[in-house]
């Protein structure tokens, strides 16, 4: 896996994904709409720690020029 994304992404990324958990967890956002911030926050946090995104390479998009 190269990465493909830039560091402001991942930042992004990483941000987003733990407010979306957070949300979650703290009982902000319930049921099922819950699950799915829980869901695309996992998601989010993984590909911004990893900085590989699946869907970049299918769409052929790469933000990291370095």
């Amino acid at each position: 896996m190269k990465t493909n994304e830039s560091n402001l992404d991942r930042i992004i990324r990483v941000v987003l994904g733990l407010a979306l958990i957070i949300l979650n967890l703290t009982g902000v956002v319930t049921g099922i709409l819950g699950i799915v911030f829980l869901v695309l926050g996992a998601v989010a946090l993984l590909t911004g720690v990893v900085g590989f995104c699946p869907l970049y390479t299918v769409l052929k998009i790469n933000t990291n020029k370095s």
